[in-house]
């Protein structure tokens, strides 16, 4: 019984992050479905993570109020129910909307699958336990990818969500019939409302601000300026109400440990760089290199292969060596690959050369993660422990949410620039010429002309967005050591 509840609650932990990544890869064929553009499909990516982001720092009241069990219980079929209003979905604003619902369902899933499972389990098992959720946090990001191409190419977009539905009422119910018995009484407490609309005001309008800006000129729109105000009084009048109120949403207290502070900006700095990374890969894959959904979801998904091997040994250097020290190592592993990458990427690249790099990123995330979360736990106070977990968990979420939209803008606008670099550096009449001797006619040549500038500029466009991230990685592992050495070894099991 004991086995079949942690399959139950891991498989609910994997759909909720399952979802975080296999949009990515299916974003071309959502937009070109639906008659919008790459860019503002990417909000089908943006709105889950954002929705979900928020409704973390919700969770331990409403368990608290109604119970874990029930709140896991009706999160999962309500996770059902907007997956499958998401592939019926007819229009992008649709998607979009269904998308945020989607996103608040899915926020319990993660931190409550894993209390579920140390209330269920005896302190002897906890670990094993513990070891199958997390494969299911390693493995999901793997397959994603795969899934979201494969169901593409073959299928529909659709059933990228429509795939939810049978397994989220199946883990409802089961989760009901053998965890009812663990449900504890609820215990009523005055809930933070005045931090939750403040939250959701300053990340809503943030976010955007962002997605937004690009397509209305930035500052030079009154929307956009209103959403930059909004936000910025929103995020100021979140912090005084957070830091004086007797009972905040979100203990913003915890900042005040230097050791916390410095993991969350290494993590905030290094996975907002990899979240950018991983969406623009699929984009890049996609465009120019002229890849299908599915080739895309298993380059991309190359990743994770690594990552789960080198895993358990993270988990074991951490208890021996300074995290910083791993930490360190593993981010600027990443920022190394992430350079290389952005130096070599070129139109004629195999897939052996595009796949290798991805490959070889994936040993890094495991020493990033692991003993991050432990380092930063670990500076807290104990009784900080579940609300600090929490509080990195959605700046993480938020960061990778912001991250899209930076990538996407960016992306955009050094493909303008690029392309205006190489027109103001290539000899037309000779092109011409050299084109026209290969048999081309002027319309041919003159098509062909622009098309390999396009190209050639979204190439060099990625290059860049991929430099910027490696920086990123390399400014983040610096980051690191800005917390002290920890004095003790944290509990991490509230972490999610």
């Amino acid at each position: 019984m004991l086995l079949a509840a942690a399959f139950v609650l891991a498989g609910a932990n994997f759909l909720a992050v399952l979802d975080t990544t296999i949009a990515n890869v299916s974003v071309p064929t959502i937009a070109g479905n639906l008659g919008a553009t790459s860019s503002q499909a990417t909000y089908v990516i943006t709105s889950y993570s954002v929705a979900e982001a928020i409704v973390v720092p919700l969770t331990g009241w409403l368990a608290q109020r109604f119970g874990s069990v029930r709140v896991f219980t009706l999160s999962m079929l309500l996770f059902g129910l907007f997956s499958a209003l998401c592939g019926l979905s007819q229009s992008l604003g649709m998607l979009v909307f269904f998308r945020v619902l989607q996103g608040l369902a899915g926020g319990p899933l993660i931190p409550l699958s894993q209390t579920l499972l140390l209330r269920i389990f005896p302190k002897e098992k906890a670990a094993a336990a513990i070891g199958l959720w997390s494969m299911t946090t390693l493995v999901a990001p793997i397959l994603g990818p795969i899934l979201g191409g494969t169901i593409c190419d073959n299928l529909h977009w659709s059933f990228i969500f429509f795939i939810n539905v049978p397994v989220a009422a199946v883990c409802a119910v089961l989760a009901w019939k053998m965890l009812a018995r663990y449900e504890l009484a609820g215990i009523h407490e005055r809930f933070d409302t005045i931090g939750l609309v403040l939250l959701v005001v300053w990340v809503g309008s943030l976010q955007l601000m962002l997605d937004e800006g690009k397509d209305l000129d930035w500052f030079a729109s009154p929307e956009i300026v209103a959403l930059a105000v909004i936000a910025a009084v929103g995020f100021a009048a979140f912090l005084i109400w957070e830091l004086t109120e007797r009972q905040p949403i979100v203990n913003l207290r915890v900042f005040r440990h230097r050791g916390y502070s410095a993991s969350v900006l290494t993590i905030c700095l290094a996975f907002g760089a990899f979240f950018g990374a991983t969406v623009l890969t699929p984009l890049w894959l996609q465009g120019p290199m002229g890849y299908t959904a599915t080739q895309a979801g298993y380059l991309t998904a190359l990743t994770g292969v690594l990552a789960v091997v080198a895993a358990p040994f993270a988990a074991k250097l951490s208890t021996k060596f300074d995290g910083r020290l791993l930490v360190f190592a593993g981010v600027l592993w990443m920022g190394a690959i992430t350079l290389y990458r952005g130096s070599v990427g070129n139109l004629e690249m195999d897939r052996w050369s595009i796949g290798l790099p991805l490959l070889l990123l994936g040993p890094g995330l495991p020493f990033f993660f692991v003993p991050l979360t432990g380092l930063a736990l670990s500076s807290v106070d104990e009784n900080e422990t579940a609300s600090a977990a929490g509080l990195m968990s959605f700046c993480r979420t938020v960061s990778g949410a912001f991250a899209t939209s930076l990538v996407n803008t960016s992306w955009e606008n050094q493909q303008h620039v690029m392309r205006a670099n190489l027109v103001d550096v290539i000899n037309f009449d000779n092109a011409m010429a050299a084109l026209q001797k290969l048999g081309f006619g002027n319309a041919e040549a003159l098509a062909r002309l622009q098309q390999m500038i396009v190209s050639q500029s979204t190439m060099l466009a990625t290059n860049r967005l991929f430099l910027m991230a490696g920086a990123a990685f390399v400014l983040a592992a610096t980051a690191i050591w800005l917390a002290p050495r920890p004095h003790r070894v944290a509990d991490t099991a509230g972490a999610h």
